[in-house]
């Protein structure tokens, strides 16, 4: 068996990793715009992502990849992948089947508005 091909380098030399050698990965549904989860990828869990059609990440806790929806079944499939003007962030645009957060909630941004003051009181 031959070993899996890295990423594009194409790709990888467009990308501004953090120390750990990370990207920020924001998946949103494809068809709302509905903003689901923040994960973290490297370059071969992006690798994966692209190759296989379902959303990998890197986990920071447990040190592994983990492929969204093995366990729960709550599965991204992946419909596009950009990324942002500084290279930093991933944008995949996704079909989310079920819940997106671990909670079990659609999204990880279910979890409560902050306080933010009314456009009149920015205007005084």
């Amino acid at each position: 068996m031959s070993p899996t091909p890295p990423l594009d380098p194409a790709v990888a030399d467009r990308l501004k990793r953090t120390a750990d050698g990370l990207v920020a990965a924001i998946a949103q549904q494809y068809d709302t715009g509905e903003v689901l989860m923040l994960g973290w990828m490297d370059d071969e869990a992006l690798r994966r992502t692209l190759t296989t059609g379902r959303c990998t990440y890197w986990s920071r806790s447990r040190r592994e990849y983990w492929v969204k929806g093995d366990t729960s079944g709550h599965v991204q499939h992946v419909k596009s992948v950009a990324l942002d003007c500084d290279g930093d962030t991933v944008l995949v645009q996704v079909d989310q089947v079920g819940a997106a957060c671990h909670t079990g909630d659609r999204t990880c941004f279910d979890a409560g508005r902050l306080p933010f003051p009314t456009e009149e009181a920015h205007r005084a």
